[in-house]
């Protein structure tokens, strides 16, 4: 009886404290008056039930008539969220908040923020980055800092050396002394177009073996090429223009116009150093920091030192008008826009029109560009210009000419290149400070 008892009583107590919770009145009352929503309430005779409508009252009606644990629970910020994870409708009616960046730019105010401060770090980066390429005047964006630049440049020439080791002619090689002698006068001639004294250190043959004293080459030159005073190799003639780049003149005459001066910096302190590589690749290059790399395969086909000259002052005007850094800020540009034609169109078509219209006219123009630095170079280094456009032809002739190839690769056709080398505003002042060259009065601040 006992047990019977003190169960009776644990029930009876269950019973009065869930009466307690209970509510006294039914959420759901019978009433025939519209809601705010617009919706006949459920309770109304002759309506059919609208689950919508009950479901978007029920937090009205709880908040109201509801049962009084729950209705303080529903205001309860730390039981249910933040009351800033919900909204209040004109209806009255409570909606979670969307969350994320969507909601974040539902507000007219922050896309404005965003659109405005986005134009002004664009338009900041753009204009810090701008710089005029010597001689042409053409301004090009480079977001690639000088001392990477630089850096990059040095890295990949000791890379070279090491992949080329006992392949590196010594520096009292013949061929070693000749090009080294023919590079100091580019060098030479570009502190002098340049205007300005430049801190250079002397030029060097990057090599494991001691370095020449500039005497001894000098006279090992003479001595290898005692009566090689090469005289003009074929005459140039007005009446021999054919072409006219017009995009070079344009941008000289703007730049002259708006007084643009010459970004030079990036060769302030420059470290020149040349090597000569054995191999035979009839090719050379200057890398950023002033890194010239010669093959000899590209001596066994060009004799002379004016030929010579051509080929190393197209590559100093690369690095003169920082090609290099200019080509890897493009690829940038070009790889967003090539993500954004992935989403429409399938990606071989894209790499294909993006190499057609893009790459491709970028590389042949700055080919173009280092050729016409290049000339004036060579011209106040004391060679003759009028030989430029007979090298460029035979180095067509020597990779091959191809009616194509003028589109479909990354540097123009030696026709071509001749033909714009030969016409008369560019041949003409390169053959002026020629002239003054050889008669001792070197011109200055021809870039």
């Amino acid at each position: 009886m006992g047990w019977y008892r003190k169960g009776k009583l644990i029930s009876d107590h269950f019973r009065n404290l869930a009466s307690r919770v209970t509510p006294q009145t039914p959420i759901f009352q019978r009433s025939s008056r519209i809601r705010q929503s617009g919706y006949l309430d459920s309770g109304s005779k002759g309506a059919s039930f609208i689950g919508l409508s009950s479901f978007c009252s029920i937090s009205q009606r709880l908040g109201t008539r509801g049962v009084a644990g729950v209705n303080k629970n529903l205001h309860n910020p730390f039981l249910f969220g933040a009351k800033r994870f919900y909204y209040v409708d004109p209806y009255n009616v409570q909606h979670f908040r969307p969350r994320g960046p969507r909601r974040w730019f539902q507000n007219p105010r922050h896309v404005f923020f965003v659109v405005l401060v986005g134009s002004g770090v664009l338009i900041t980066v753009y204009f810090g980055n701008i710089e005029t390429v010597p001689y042409t005047k053409r301004t090009h964006l480079i977001l690639l800092s000088k001392a990477m630049e630089r850096k990059l440049g040095e890295s990949q020439f000791e890379q070279m050396k090491a992949g080329f080791k006992g392949k590196i002619l010594p520096p009292i090689h013949p061929d070693s002394v000749r090009v080294t002698m023919i590079a100091k006068d580019i060098i030479d001639a570009l502190q002098r177009g340049l205007r300005k004294e430049q801190v250079w250190s002397d030029l060097g043959y990057a090599s494991e073996h001691s370095t020449l004293s500039e005497g001894y080459g000098r006279e090992t030159l003479n001595a290898l090429a005692t009566g090689s005073d090469e005289k003009s190799e074929g005459n140039w003639h007005k009446e021999d223009e054919i072409l006219d780049d017009k995009w070079v003149q344009q941008s000289r005459k703007k730049g002259q116009e708006k007084g643009s001066e010459a970004a030079t910096s990036h060769l302030d302190g420059l470290n020149w150093e040349i090597l000569v590589v054995n191999e035979p690749v009839v090719n050379a290059f200057c890398l950023p920091g002033g890194k010239i790399v010669v093959f000899t395969g590209l001596l066994a086909h060009f004799k002379s030192d004016a030929e010579i000259a051509t080929i190393i002052g197209h590559e100093v005007g690369h690095a003169i008008a920082r090609h290099s850094a200019e080509g890897i800020t493009k690829n940038l540009w070009f790889a967003i826009l090539q993500l954004i034609l992935y989403q429409f169109v399938t990606p071989d078509i894209v790499h294909t029109m993006s190499s057609l219209f893009l790459h491709l006219p970028f590389s042949r123009r700055m080919e173009i560009e280092a050729d016409y630095i290049g000339l004036l170079l060579i011209a106040s280094a004391g060679y003759d210009p009028r030989v430029a456009p007979k090298v460029y032809e035979k180095l067509g002739k020597i990779t091959g000419e191809s009616t194509l190839r003028d589109y479909l690769s990354t540097h123009p056709s030696g026709k071509k290149r001749a033909e714009l080398l030969a016409q008369a505003k560019i041949m003409e002042e390169a053959f002026s400070i020629y002239r003054d060259a050889r008669a001792g009065h070197g011109v200055e601040g021809f870039l």
